[in-house]
């Protein structure tokens, strides 16, 4: 392979998710704000996970905020949200994901 054909830098790959159960929601009517759809995350959460569970990060489009605050300054060059990075690397077990991306939140089980 000669120069030309080289890649000029590597393609970034997708944060790695196995062993996270992922579930996509897409309510009718559309959640109003985070709060309703942390409500809705939270009821998934109980539903999956038990009465046990922690809301380890989050994320909401509509303000372009996210939790654990500034978690992304670390990323500003990485393919991978702070908030993603965060939830995959504190023992996520669940990511709920409603409209597509609009309000993202992960949840990792409380063993005692």
């Amino acid at each position: 392979m000669d120069q030309d054909d080289a890649p000029a830098c590597p393609l970034p790959r997708p944060p790695d998710l196995s062993g996270i159960e992922q579930i996509a929601l897409h309510p009718q009517p559309a959640p109003a704000d985070y709060m309703e759809a942390m409500q809705l995350a939270d009821q998934e959460a109980d539903r999956r996970l038990g009465d046990d569970w922690m809301r380890l990060s989050w994320y909401d489009r509509d303000r372009d905020f996210e939790s654990p605050q500034h978690s992304s300054e670390c990323h500003a060059d990485s393919a991978v949200p702070g908030y993603v990075d965060y939830g995959i690397n504190h023992g996520a077990r669940l990511k709920v994901d409603i409209e597509d991306g609009r309000f993202v939140f992960f949840y990792a089980p409380v063993s005692l």
